[in-house]
């Protein structure tokens, strides 16, 4: 690359956020991740992207607080200057994120509101507040779920967030164009981390399951999808755009 280019990566601290950051890294990126609690997994891996050879830094963020995201934009400029000797950041990864499952009958309005703030509501306005400071030419990687294309009960919240993500991603793709900024959704299907409560790490029955419907017969790990979100961020990818890339061995084909 001619030029050492960035990528915040929020949710960067910990399972498939933190593969994504160390796979940006091995691609010749610099990485800005945030961490919503957790200061020492963040900083762990700081640690394991700087032993790349590339620089990181992590700050505090809670994106289902958008009231604090003018503050948060001010505070990348600091340090996308100081610490990266840059004026702006080339690539933004909408991964922050929680699962929350009940079934329709039995989700709350706060459950409801809470996937809604962090899922769409968080990405949809951190973007918006980050875009003045992401470069021209860069792009934007949103997560989605395979859950956004088939259905599990007790998802249709985060399901349908996530959904929505897929539809906002092509609005940002049509409407940064003009900036040269592309926009595609990566969409994990079911991968072993702590996320939701780790069951597809700790259930053996649900973990035959999923064997069962992937096409490959096994339960995806974080490894499997961090390499998919470096590459789209690289010149390789440079003319895929407002695509749906799902990465989940073949689940319910």
């Amino acid at each position: 690359m001619s030029k050492e280019k960035i990528a915040l990566v929020t949710g960067g601290s910990r399972g498939l956020g933190e593969d994504m950051a160390i796979n940006l890294a091995k691609k010749g990126l610099h990485v800005l991740l945030t961490y919503h609690s957790n200061k020492d997994e963040a900083d762990k891996t700081v640690n394991e992207v700087e032993k790349i050879g590339q620089k990181a830094y992590a700050l505090q963020l809670d994106v289902a607080d958008n009231q604090s995201f003018d503050a948060f934009a001010d505070e990348v400029k600091k340090v996308i200057d100081s610490h990266f000797g840059a004026s702006k950041i080339d690539f933004l990864i909408n991964n922050a994120g929680i699962g929350i499952n009940a079934l329709i009958s039995e989700t709350t309005e706060e459950q409801f509101d809470t996937l809604v703030d962090i899922h769409f509501k968080g990405a949809f306005f951190l973007t918006q507040k980050l875009l003045p400071i992401l470069a021209d030419g860069g792009g934007i990687v949103n997560i989605s779920s395979g859950l956004a294309r088939f259905s599990f009960p007790g998802y249709s919240v985060y399901g349908s967030m996530k959904a929505a993500i897929e539809a906002l991603t092509r609005y940002q793709a049509k409407e940064l164009g003009v900036r040269q900024i592309r926009s595609n959704v990566v969409a994990p299907g079911a991968v072993e981390t702590d996320f939701g409560g780790g069951t597809n790490k700790n259930d053996e029955a649900k973990r035959t399951a999923i064997s069962n419907f992937t096409a490959l017969g096994r339960v995806g790990i974080p490894s499997d999808i961090g390499g998919v979100v470096a590459f789209l961020c690289t010149d390789d990818a440079k003319w895929i755009n407002a695509q749906r890339i799902e990465v989940s061995g073949g689940m319910m084909v």
